[in-house]
């Protein structure tokens, strides 16, 4: 079993965070689009489990605000373990590209594109991504976040390729 280290961890708590920082071109979305975006602006509190070789207690602050041309901007702390992590990004309807997209940045090097789809009345992104971690191994990266009434809902997974070890966060935010 591979021993998951601090960077390791941090890594997987920014998916959990996942939810956009990159520049995007200017997106021109339908009005329900970007209302059904604002609707989660505001303030929202996480506490979960991270599951690797024990479990681990996670607790995750989460802030959306209005951001620039119809987007929402958002800014998230995890706490595990004694490790922080601080992600930021942009929540958009990008009309060029037809979808919901969620982009991010972190303080553990992670970044990432989620696509989003409209589920009902809410929203699901999901990202896909293969990383190596802070000693070279590769890893497969997948988290979806479901935006769904007044709650958010993220589930994180990460695969060590070589050895099949698994690391799987969830967390439910609340207002």
């Amino acid at each position: 079993m591979t021993l998951l280290g601090p960077l390791t961890r941090a890594a997987a708590l920014a998916g959990l965070l996942l939810s956009a920082a990159a520049g995007f071109a200017p997106a021109v979305a339908a009005p329900a689009d970007v209302a059904l975006l604002k609707s989660y602006i505001g303030e929202w509190r996480g506490r979960g489990v991270l599951y690797g070789a024990s479990e681990e207690s996670v607790v995750c602050r989460l802030t959306l605000s209005e951001g620039n041309q119809d987007k929402v901007n958002y800014n998230g702390r995890c706490a595990l373990a004694g490790t922080n992590l601080s992600v930021a990004g942009t929540l958009a309807y990008v009309e060029a590209n037809r979808r919901f997209e969620a982009a991010m940045t972190s303080n553990a090097t992670f970044t990432g594109i989620a696509v989003g789809q409209k589920r009902g009345s809410g929203l699901i992104f999901n990202l896909r991504e293969r990383e190596q971690d802070e000693e070279g191994k590769d890893l497969n990266i997948s988290a979806q976040i479901q935006l769904s009434g007044d709650a958010i809902q993220v589930t994180f997974d990460v695969v060590y390729i070589e050895s099949g070890d698994n690391l799987r966060a969830e967390v439910p935010f609340s207002r």
